[in-house]
């Protein structure tokens, strides 16, 4: 399709031509423009994306595409939660302007053929168990930024090496769009949104909220003493509350997720983890 769907409640691009143009309207007429990527399945925290990207932008676009490249072959992609008319609803009443929502074809088209791999931010933690996934971020993460074009976008600080991989790829590849984190938000008991916390029975809700709980106490604990000692007993606390397995609980400098070379905190730090419940893989992350 060339042009932009106007039907209610939100307009949509199904291609990049008619994403630039509408783009490119606004920036001749002096606006400036905000971006948010998503997969879909959107809740609160995608929205205050939304939202904190009003702040800084005068228009915003979303874009809603389930990335197949970072997905491994026996993770969740066929069953992805897809719901793009509630998505557009959502977007709408948060004050987004336009959804980009492409298809695979669009995004990859016959004959791609193309890689992007960041260093250092991508390497250990989540590629340790993931090892596909950075790879595929990174490329959907170029692919959009240079579709929209936008002066800023926004990402949330839940998925924080993520985050660390986009603002190096943005600045190494000298991409003008501005890279601007957006804080986790969380449910009243503190978990951090997620859609696959859609797939948690009610049971293992009560348990997954102990993530926050425990990282809080670890990070409090290695201020003041040992920070392999604290992981360890991270690790220990969540198999107890019912998590099996744990990939990992991780304290580590913030600015690079690079390890303490004395077992002490010496720098601002940030603790993380990711563990299962069930079918359900958890991710999280808190200041130190």
């Amino acid at each position: 399709m060339s042009e932009v769907e106007t039907s209610a409640p939100l307009p949509i691009a199904r291609s990049v031509a008619p994403l630039r143009q509408q783009v490119r309207a606004w920036r001749d007429a002096g606006l400036r423009v905000g971006f948010v990527a998503t997969m879909g399945a959107l809740h609160e925290g995608h929205l205050g994306l939304v939202r904190d990207a009003l702040i800084r932008a005068d228009r915003v676009v979303a874009s809603v595409f389930v990335n197949p490249t970072q997905f491994a072959p026996h993770e969740d992609l066929d069953s992805y939660p897809r719901q793009e008319a509630r998505d557009a609803e959502l977007l709408a009443d948060a004050g987004c302007h336009l959804l980009f929502a492409p298809t695979a074809a669009v995004m990859y088209p016959e004959g791609f053929a193309t890689r992007v791999e960041v260093g250092e931010p991508a390497a250990g933690l989540e590629a340790d168990f993931r090892p596909h996934f950075f790879g595929g971020v990174a490329v959907v993460v170029v692919k959009l930024l240079n579709q929209v074009r936008a002066d800023v976008a926004l990402f949330g600080e839940k998925d924080y090496q993520q985050l660390l991989v986009v603002r190096r790829l943005a600045r190494d590849l000298d991409i003008p769009t501005e890279i601007i984190c957006s804080p986790t938000v969380r449910d009243a008991h503190g978990l951090a949104l997620s859609s696959r916390n859609a797939y948690l029975s009610a049971e293992e809700l009560e348990v997954a909220r102990r993530l926050n709980i425990v990282l809080r106490q670890a990070g409090e604990a290695a201020r003041v003493g040992s920070v392999a000692a604290a992981e360890l007993e991270a690790v220990h606390a969540l198999e107890a509350a019912g998590f099996n397995p744990v990939d990992y609980v991780a304290i580590r400098r913030a600015e690079d997720l690079a390890t303490f070379d004395e077992d002490r905190i010496d720098a601002p730090a940030r603790i993380l983890a990711a563990a299962w419940l069930g079918r359900t893989r958890l991710i999280d992350n808190l200041a130190v």
